[in-house]
């Protein structure tokens, strides 16, 4: 869809949002409730690798059905659907007319939720839309792209109560959760500023084809913005490990980019130097670096580092008035707790002792049991009728970074406000997200 179409789509959704008639409840229209009350019943939309990853784990979930799936391509709709009836489901309904269609899966009255994994630009319409046909959404990330879908999302769920989660599985590592149950437990004291990074050298085989260097879907975006592209793995247990939007708040965001480097010399150095790619200019920087203040005066310094060769890593540390936990180290440092003055113990034992109940089960599927983990809670809060344990607040809050660094980045690394999408509930919101009983 061109820039403008997705402007008046966009215009369109907030006239209907406006209009909506609600329910003595706030919610929009129900759907039609399944035979066992029990049953999840679930569209997608997006069949691509990342939408078929998610499928697979929600097809190995319980009273779960896979009903309607959407991609602008019929042979991935019939992919999917051929998996479907292979993993011993009903043949779901397909639908890849135009981009558009995927207004026709959200009508649909048997269908309890929809989880988006289309190109960034798409998942906040799509979201707002599932929404308002009073069907729960959960999307990729990131959950908005801009400023203003940011708030289409929040208002939208202000005025339908339909909840909506961006599905950031980093939230649901087994070290990352054992690290935030240590917090609660108090175990580092105060929390005070965190580290976190996405250094992830994705630009030979994600943002553009491995073989022949031809641009893939993600290229437009470097090609066009200069930001931190990809936020919300390192913020996504930040949040919770800071107490974002349930004690604190992000205030305010000041962002640097590097020039682009790496992009160029990839280009050079694997196809040529007469390659298109090598001679192209791209907006985006190789490494990001922002830092932001929160109303507590606490700090989280954040890196976009996804373009120069680089094994991955999330270099998280978070650091309190008793001590820390460093990622890279595997290792943490507690007072009065680690044996040895001013030195490193290992994180092991901790993360054993520290376990989050949502690992003592076992997981299974991809990136090392977290989607599944986070799809169970997504299917779980969907079958009781109660929030998603990453509501719209907290998705919003790891998704702005996005645009608002990029604003920082335009104005010569100028502080720029984070607004508070919580209408300063965050002073009297208690956490809620993985809270063990």
């Amino acid at each position: 869809m061109n820039n403008m179409n997705r402007r008046n789509f966009l215009k369109s959704n907030a006239a209907a949002t406006a209009g909506l008639a609600l329910t003595a409840t706030g919610a929009g229209p129900r759907p039609a409730k399944a035979a066992n009350p029990k049953t999840v019943r679930i569209g997608i939309v997006g069949m691509g690798g990342r939408g078929n990853s998610l499928m697979r784990n929600l097809l190995l979930m319980k009273d779960v059905e896979i009903r309607a799936v959407c991609d602008l391509r019929r042979q991935k709709v019939t992919a999917a659907q051929n998996a479907v009836v292979k993993a011993g489901g009903a043949k779901p309904e397909g639908y890849a007319n135009d981009e558009y269609t995927f207004r026709q899966l959200m009508d649909r009255d048997d269908l309890d939720a929809v989880v988006i994994a289309t190109y960034w630009e798409w998942h906040a319409p799509m979201a707002v839309c599932a929404m308002k046909a009073g069907k729960y959404a959960a999307t990729e990330v990131p959950a908005a792209y801009t400023l203003e879908e940011c708030w289409d999302l929040v208002r939208t769920y202000e005025q339908t109560k339909v909840p909506c989660m961006m599905l950031e599985n980093w939230s649901f590592r087994r070290d990352n959760l054992a690290v935030l149950n240590m917090i609660r437990k108090g175990l580092f004291g105060d929390i005070v500023h965190c580290h976190c990074a996405h250094s992830h050298d994705c630009i030979d085989h994600w943002f553009f084809n491995a073989t022949t260097g031809e641009d893939r879907w993600p290229a437009k975006y470097i090609v066009e913005h200069n930001r931190d592209q990809y936020p919300t793995h390192q913020m996504g247990p930040v949040i919770s490990w800071m107490d974002i939007n349930c004690g604190d708040a992000l205030d305010y965001i000041t962002s640097t980019a590097t020039n682009c480097f790496g992009i160029n010399d990839m280009f050079e150095r694997k196809f040529g130097k007469d390659h298109p790619g090598a001679k192209r200019k791209y907006a985006q920087g190789d490494i990001v670096t922002s830092v932001i203040r929160t109303k507590m005066g606490k700090t989280i310094v954040s890196n976009y580092d996804m373009q120069l060769p680089r094994p991955y890593d999330n270099r998280w540390l978070i650091q309190g008035t008793r001590g820390l936990y460093n990622e890279q180290r595997e290792a943490v440092y507690i007072l009065g707790e680690s044996p040895k003055y001013h030195q490193w113990e290992s994180f092991g034992p901790y993360q054993e002792k520290y376990e989050h109940s949502w690992w003592k089960k076992g997981a299974q599927g991809g990136h090392g049991g977290t989607d599944y983990i986070e799809l169970a809670q997504f299917v779980k809060a969907v079958r009781n009728k109660t929030q998603t344990p990453i509501d719209v607040y907290d998705s919003v809050a790891m998704s702005v970074i996005g645009p608002l660094s990029e604003k920082s980045i335009s104005l010569g690394s100028a502080p720029v406000k984070v607004p508070d999408f919580t209408a300063g509930k965050w002073k009297t919101r208690k956490p809620t997200f993985a809270v063990e009983a």
